[in-house]
């Protein structure tokens, strides 16, 4: 048994037993991704335009779209944006757990209710890119039953990958 309390996941806005809100996990994404494809910025202030926008306003920026939030008491600890159904697909975007959290299942937990959301909304297929550097990622998503898919992403070193629902 853990003494660590238990996680949930909420959509939000509007659901779940904390105002959670995604602003300060999408920074910690973001931040840390520009630092992973070698661009490091000092701040939020200093993200391209598309992904500054994500963060100063989620609602705005994902409002077709649904946000999970993994909490741990109120604290939000992980994050990932199902997008609205289109064409049939779904696309996940976003994941992230928060580094002193990772390792307890978070990142499973938040594919799994994108995936029964993805379901609920009556889409056959959910995809998402993934950067080639992230394996312990793309290790995740081909045990949870992804499999590598033509690319439909212009950027270089992005893998796509999708499965059926």
């Amino acid at each position: 048994m853990t003494d660590q309390p238990e996680v949930v996941i909420v959509r939000w806005p509007g659901q779940g037993p904390a105002p959670a809100r995604p602003a300060e996990l999408l920074a910690a994404y973001h931040l840390r991704t520009q630092a992973e494809k070698g661009d490091p910025v000092a701040d939020v202030d200093a993200l391209p335009d598309r992904y500054r926008k994500e963060i100063l306003d989620p609602g705005a920026a994902f409002a077709d779209d649904t946000v999970l939030i993994a909490l741990s008491g109120d604290t939000p600890v992980g994050c990932l944006v199902v997008t609205a159904p289109a064409g049939g697909r779904s696309e996940i975007k976003r994941l992230w757990t928060e580094p002193a959290f990772r390792g307890r299942g978070i990142a499973a937990g938040l594919i799994g209710a994108a995936l029964a959301r993805a379901a609920e909304s009556g889409v056959g297929t959910v995809r998402l890119s993934v950067w080639k550097w992230r394996t312990s990622a793309i290790a995740l998503y081909e045990r949870l039953g992804f499999t590598v898919a033509p690319s439909w992403e212009a950027r270089d070193q992005l893998l796509c990958m999708e499965r059926t629902v």
